[in-house]
């Protein structure tokens, strides 16, 4: 986040009405998905059938997310093949998955990427790797591929019927309003230049290269609703936008977010380009799905799917792990010299035995926020409605969600014809546990007709646009930074060794993004290397 929106709402004075949204009750044809449920919940019963067949392995990655990913790419990468990647889905990624149909590519989850600071050097190595950065990885301004910098126009707003460029809300400002936005920029300006007593940045990405000094760690004792408003900061729309902000990147509402976290979401982001503008995006039409896709081509023969990992026990020689292959429903004992667990730490004290008491409650005190994606197939544009044109991230006002993407964006044909819409709402303002239950309570049916009616205020004839909507769910989306939990000794204890176990999961930061998953991964399989006597490929 940079001040562009801030010096775009100087010049915003009016708003112009919008037009009512249609009723009716024409629902389209579509799907509900999700991960796993069925075999996940298979722990909770643990019968399983005992090991028909025992299998070794130099190292067993639990989990093929992006921090999985990124250790079986670090290992790759450093010449060591004895590694196999154990994931519960037939597909791996996590929440960066996508699907496709005849119009395009869309992501279920995770859809872009900001451009890396110099700390986030692991991630900037993965993207030279893979071709979207271009050059010296290191340098301060890199060049990044053309075709995966977000086109313009990369957002905008929609309030008081009107579209506006950029999502700091303009329409409708008062002087008040105009006076808080210029100080909560100065304040975030502060933050940004602010090195620690260490020489660190006070907010880096990733996480763990921020600076621990006093002041800045007691940030994490209050919420960020509560840091605005002891700078008197109460300004609504003010409030409207740092909150989005904490339902964007955390799925919760700032009420419940760390200030600590609140202010990393919009401090730490300091990626320059030789040929990109800092707030532009990477992005692709299946989103973050794109990398896992090219991550996995050097080791795919690795990858076993389907396999649920249920329980882990390490010994004087090895780990063994018991895993459950669904479809060909028989377990399969595996072992291993080294486990680096990359799943999310909830289900860690569910699949080892044995299990570190302090690490067992660290696992359990982590919180999850839930989340629902709906992917709409339409047979051509909306109306365009008043002001900003359509762009890639279309953000609504007062609205549960947090507006949608337009998957086919990228395109690099002028695209009038039909298209996919990608709408994310984050089920936050309740508490976590309920909302899941709610998730999966609510009909498809139910869902459908929500969003739908949601999009019909900027929209209003989106009903007889859209051909297919198809719903994902995830119950478990990204962790939730509460207060007391960034700098928290329990959360510090999921970060080290335990024995011939290493976590690597974006929870080891406390908030979900690619760049602490993508550190993890490569710091887990970095110190993997060292132990069995091999030198890693670059960073650290």
């Amino acid at each position: 986040m940079n001040r562009r929106d801030f010096l775009l709402s100087l010049a915003a004075t009016s708003c112009i009405p919008g037009c009512q949204p249609q009723t009716s009750a024409r629902l389209p044809n579509g799907e509900m998905l999700g991960p796993s449920m069925e075999r996940g919940h298979l722990l909770r019963g643990r019968d399983f059938p005992a090991p028909s067949e025992t299998r070794k392995t130099g190292v067993a990655i639990v989990g093929g997310g992006i921090a999985g990913l990124s250790a079986a790419w670090k290992l790759n990468k450093s010449g060591f093949g004895d590694f196999h990647l154990l994931e519960l889905e037939y597909v791996v990624g996590g929440n960066s998955r996508s699907g496709k149909n005849a119009v395009s590519a869309y992501p279920w989850g995770a859809h872009y990427l900001p451009l890396p600071g110099v700390e986030a050097r692991e991630t900037r190595e993965l993207l030279s790797d893979l071709g979207v950065l271009q050059g010296d990885p290191y340098a301060e301004t890199p060049s990044y591929d053309e075709r995966y910098l977000c086109f313009a126009p990369q957002e905008r707003l929609y309030r008081n019927g009107l579209w506006q460029e950029g999502i700091l809300p303009q329409i409708g400002a008062t002087k008040t309003d105009l006076e808080q936005y210029r100080r909560f920029f100065d304040l975030l300006e502060q933050f940004r230049q602010r090195r620690g007593a260490s020489g660190s940045r006070a907010f880096a990405i990733p996480a763990a290269r921020s600076a621990r000094d006093a002041d800045l760690m007691a940030l994490d004792g209050i919420s960020m609703r509560q840091f605005l408003l002891q700078h008197k900061l109460d300004s609504s729309p003010l409030h409207w936008y740092v909150n989005y902000g904490c339902r964007d990147d955390y799925g919760s509402d700032y009420a419940i977010v760390s200030a600590w976290a609140g202010l990393h979401y919009f401090a730490s982001r300091n990626g320059l380009a030789e040929n990109a503008e800092s707030d532009q995006v990477l992005t692709w039409p299946e989103g973050n799905d794109w990398l896992v896709k090219q991550m996995q081509k050097g080791f795919s023969e690795r990858i076993v799917s389907g396999a649920l990992v249920h329980r882990m026990e390490e010994t004087k020689s090895h780990v063994e792990l018991d895993i459950f292959l669904h479809q060909e429903n028989r377990s399969v004992r595996w072992q291993a010299d080294q486990v680096i667990f990359a799943a999310p730490m909830f289900v860690l004290p569910h699949m080892f035995e044995g299990l570190d008491e302090s690490l067992k409650q660290a696992c359990q005190q982590i919180r999850y926020a839930p989340w629902l994606v709906a992917n709409l197939t339409l047979n051509s544009l909306p109306n365009p409605g008043h002001g900003a044109p359509l762009s890639w991230d279309n953000v609504l006002y007062d609205s549960p969600a947090l507006g949608y993407i337009n998957a086919t964006h990228q395109s690099l044909r002028t695209h009038e014809g039909p298209t996919v819409l990608t709408y994310y709402r984050a089920l936050s303002g309740e508490p976590d546990k309920n909302a899941r239950q709610r998730l999966f309570d609510t009909p498809r049916q139910q869902w459908a007709d929500s969003i739908l009616q949601d999009l019909s205020r900027p929209h209003p004839d989106i009903r007889s646009k859209v051909t297919q909507l198809d719903l994902f769910r995830w119950g478990h989306a990204m962790s939730m930074p509460m207060p007391g939990w960034i700098w928290s000794a329990a959360r510090e204890r999921l970060t080290v060794p335990h024995g011939r176990l290493h976590l690597a999961h974006s929870d080891l930061s406390g908030f979900s993004i690619f760049e602490e998953a993508n550190y993890w991964g490569v710091k887990a399989a970095s110190n993997v290397l060292w132990r069995l006597g091999f030198i890693p490929w670059k960073s650290l």
